[in-house]
């Protein structure tokens, strides 16, 4: 069977579609054509949407994965059991918060650090800035990353349209991914971006057969092509994740997680012991920093937490390895001597 490449648009657990990559006369590549199911080996769940993809036909409509292109990056989350991978390739981040419902600013942490980890750009995008109950509570909580350099945008979705089109500079030619709770908006920006997004949401749905699942498939969206491209040519490209209330951050080392902090990096290594945890260890000059005011104490705070979270999924790691281990051996048949 002839062999494509593709990129990865939609994935639904397991079930995945893709595109034929097509090349314009700039050498720049797009998703183009009809949707095809992809199947993996032994359905493993291997694939993010933004994957490039070396594919095999197995009828007009199906393929199997043949292999995946190495990737720029991979935003994934992960507890001491399972990860759950929500794109790869992005150029950055669009945390999307809200006036109402009140947004996790742990959330908002822990997406700080994944975009610090795997060197991608964040833009924080606070919605519902016209309903004024909450909106100088979000603005507090959203302050100390504004202070480090992150960008921050006040916008109103459905009330406000100025705000969403002041936004397209941010996105033109660049491969964006929503993350964010569920309710803090992320369809209404989507649907105001991409014109025909409830469309092609449909149709998605009805090949990943996700029913009224709609909500929890990771989903691919070209910028309509008015919006015009960058200065290599590059369209951009919207991802929408699903929404969720934890992103667990536990194949992160210490030394990864120190150095995910931007505010730490000047004071890495300056710390009377090397291997300082920034708990009460003498001569730690990063809680020094918290305490003049230079590193808001919010962030040390999720950092110890991220420690603890890190630790202890390496200890449930350990024991359920010696556990296999035990089970192992008493199972194991003995030898005819």
């Amino acid at each position: 069977m002839a062999q494509f490449r593709a990129l990865l648009t939609a994935s639904y657990g397991r079930h995945y579609l893709a595109q034929r990559l097509a090349q314009d006369s700039s050498g720049n590549e797009s998703p183009d054509g009809p949707l095809i199911q992809v199947s993996t080996p032994a359905k493993q769940h291997i694939g993010a949407v933004g994957d490039r993809m070396l594919l095999e036909s197995t009828s007009a409509d199906q393929a199997r994965l043949v292999e995946i292109e190495p990737r720029r990056n991979l935003l994934y989350r992960s507890d001491a059991f399972k990860s759950k991978l929500i794109a790869s390739n992005v150029d950055q981040i669009l945390v999307v918060l809200a006036t109402q419902p009140a947004f996790s600013p742990d959330l908002l942490g822990r997406a700080v650090v994944a975009a610090q980890a795997n060197q991608i750009d964040l833009h924080i995008l606070l919605n519902k800035s016209d309903l004024p109950e909450n909106l100088a509570h979000a603005r507090k909580l959203i302050e100390p990353y504004a202070r480090m350099g992150y960008h921050v945008s006040e916008v109103s979705a459905k009330f406000d349209s100025a705000s969403i089109e002041a936004l397209r500079p941010a996105l033109q030619g660049k491969v964006s991914v929503f993350v964010g709770q569920s309710g803090m908006g992320k369809s209404s920006l989507l649907n105001a971006w991409v014109p025909n997004a409830a469309a092609i949401t449909q149709e998605y749905s009805v090949r990943l057969d996700t029913g009224k699942h709609t909500t929890t498939a990771c989903r691919y969206f070209e910028l309509p092509e008015s919006w015009g491209r960058n200065p290599s040519g590059k369209l951009g490209a919207l991802i929408d994740s699903p929404g969720f209330q934890e992103f667990g951050l536990a194949h992160m080392s210490v030394s990864e997680l120190q150095h995910a902090f931007r505010e730490f990096q000047p004071l890495l290594g300056k710390c009377h012991f090397h291997n300082c945890a920034h708990q009460s260890e003498p001569g730690c000059v990063i809680r020094e920093a918290v305490e003049k005011n230079e590193i808001a104490p919010e962030r040390l705070a999720l950092f110890r937490q991220l420690h603890s979270d890190s630790r202890t999924a390496d200890t449930q790691l350990q024991g359920i390895t010696q556990a296999k281990e035990r089970w192992s051996a008493l199972t194991t048949k003995p030898t005819k001597r």
